[in-house]
């Protein structure tokens, strides 16, 4: 697992994702936490915006100059979105600018 550590820090827009069991999550190339709650969280990574839908949902690490957060809860739905940049649509819900 070190060795993996290592190999994010070192490669700029490299993001990776483990789910364990759909209650651990494991992220890197995390550049910002836009908004976070017991049922969803959403993030901005090096692949663009990402949006977890689950129950109890919690950050129990996060490191913004490495890039990493972990997750513990209930994952129940994971959405990705190539809307990096867009802050306009800020105050709406993740899914609401995903599908519209």
């Amino acid at each position: 697992m070190e060795d993996n550590k290592y190999l994010a820090k070192q490669q700029p827009g490299r993001h990776r994702l483990v789910i364990d069991n759909r209650e651990r999550l494991e992220i890197t190339g995390v550049l910002n936490v836009d908004s976070f709650d017991d049922q969803e969280i959403v993030l901005e990574t090096e692949q663009g915006l990402l949006a977890m839908r689950g129950e109890d949902l919690h950050i129990k690490h996060l490191n913004l100059e490495q890039g990493e957060l972990h997750i513990e809860g209930y994952l129940l739905e994971l959405a990705y979105s190539e809307e990096r940049s867009r802050r306009k649509d800020r105050g709406k819900n993740f899914f609401e600018r995903l599908f519209r």
